[in-house]
């Protein structure tokens, strides 16, 4: 029976405080208070039943056999533990969530690696106040001016939408 029992609440309330939104901060305090007294209660109960001194029992009652009975009767009843059907389906959830958060990390990694990449790349640029047109057009071709991507001016990308309508006109 003993280790059946909790004997600490296996919660970590602080680590779980964290990732609650401010709104539901109320709520998790009114639950942990809840858990809180539920092991309260249950911490304060002993953790075997008191024994029966049936000798005691016997010495007093007219009919010791009476209290055989009861005694054989209360030794032979078992209340049975209920069974743990869940416990497997938990783990098997937590391994494939695992499983699943190693890779969304590794993904992350290649993202983030990724995107420190173009960081270094557009850090190693000179400044565009430093470019010259031919420097831009080789760092951005799809975006610069040049005989294949005509623009007119003043070449903002809303100018050359009117401009389109006016050339097709």
């Amino acid at each position: 029976m003993a280790s059946k029992r909790i004997a600490q609440s296996a919660v970590n309330w602080a680590a779980l405080a964290e990732r609650v939104p401010e709104s539901q901060k109320i709520m998790l305090s009114s639950f942990k208070s809840k858990s809180d007294n539920y092991l309260r209660r249950v911490l304060a109960n002993p953790e075997a039943p008191p024994k029966i001194d049936w000798a005691f029992y016997k010495s007093r009652i007219a009919l010791p056999s009476m209290v055989d009975t009861f005694q054989k009767q209360y030794e032979a009843l078992k209340v049975p533990y209920p069974a743990d059907n869940y416990s497997s389906q938990v783990d098997d959830q937590a391994q494939k969530a695992s499983a699943k958060i190693k890779d969304f990390v590794k993904e992350s990694n290649s993202r983030i690696e990724a995107a420190q990449a173009e960081v270094a790349k557009i850090n190693a640029l000179l400044p565009y106040s430093e470019m010259t047109m031919e420097e831009f057009y080789e760092a951005h071709p799809e975006h610069a001016i040049s005989a294949a991507n005509p623009t007119a001016w003043p070449h903002h990308p809303e100018d050359q939408k009117a401009a389109e309508n006016v050339e097709h006109h």
